[in-house]
């Protein structure tokens, strides 16, 4: 699928939206980026070189979490940095991975983000939850790049 044709039919304001609920919980942060063209690369790869550039390993607890989409070559993963990593590990993110598929072959594009993200935020509140000195420490926009 043209990534402009994916854009077209996500909901952005409920991801958004999503994302903003599930961060007021916690202290960790959660983005959504969607890969323009092809991937060069495997797309947990891809992901973790994203997570890298967008400084989201300089999180203060470093509980950041990524959900990389390439619409283009229908691939996607999701990359959380070190704190997150050892509470959840590969088990988890596979199994977000797993129902993102499911809402993807359904076209349900913006489900899959959404449940994805309220999943992630979920897990960070038990391990990572919100206290007074949290900031919002990144974006909560949809990454396009």
């Amino acid at each position: 699928m043209r990534t402009r044709e994916f854009l077209s039919k996500l909901e952005h304001d409920r991801i958004i939206q999503a994302i903003g609920e599930a961060e007021s919980k916690t202290s960790g942060e959660i983005r959504v980026l969607i890969q323009r063209g092809k991937l060069k690369s495997d797309p947990l790869e891809a992901a973790q070189r994203k997570f890298h550039r967008l400084g989201m390993h300089k999180t203060r607890e470093r509980n950041a979490v990524l959900i990389l989409v390439a619409p283009r070559v229908h691939k996607f993963a999701v990359v959380g940095d070190q704190a997150i990593h050892e509470k959840c590990g590969d088990q988890f993110w596979q199994c977000i991975v797993e129902k993102m598929k499911t809402h993807f072959q359904n076209e349900k594009f913006s489900d899959a983000l959404i449940e994805a993200v309220k999943e992630i935020g979920s897990v960070l509140a038990r391990h990572f939850p919100h206290t007074v000195r949290d900031t919002n420490e990144l974006p909560d926009d949809v990454i396009e790049s």
